[in-house]
């Protein structure tokens, strides 16, 4: 991920003048980190070093969600829709 794509979600999802490292700002990153892993696995199958490191960023942004569902429902709402992920369980 270039410079100008994190800037651009970090100006999206950011809840402050300077926040970049709110929950909502990671999530985004994550996922946008997750969709690229994604992409690199359909091509490359037998990369599975690729593989435990994007099973170790779905881990972590399971749990940034579940922090943000038992913070702030609305805001969670918000954020899975806005990237277009499934409900955590």
């Amino acid at each position: 991920m270039d410079k100008q794509v994190k800037g651009e979600i970090i100006a999206k999802f950011k809840q402050s003048e300077n926040d970049t490292g709110s929950v909502q700002v990671q999530v985004a990153l994550l996922t946008e980190r997750i969709n690229h892993l994604t992409e690199h696995l359909k091509n490359n199958p037998k990369d599975n070093h690729s593989r435990r490191g994007l099973l170790q960023m779905v881990g972590k942004r399971k749990g940034f969600l579940q922090y943000l569902k038992d913070r702030d429902i609305e805001a969670y709402r918000q954020l899975i829709k806005a990237l277009n992920i499934r409900e955590i369980k």
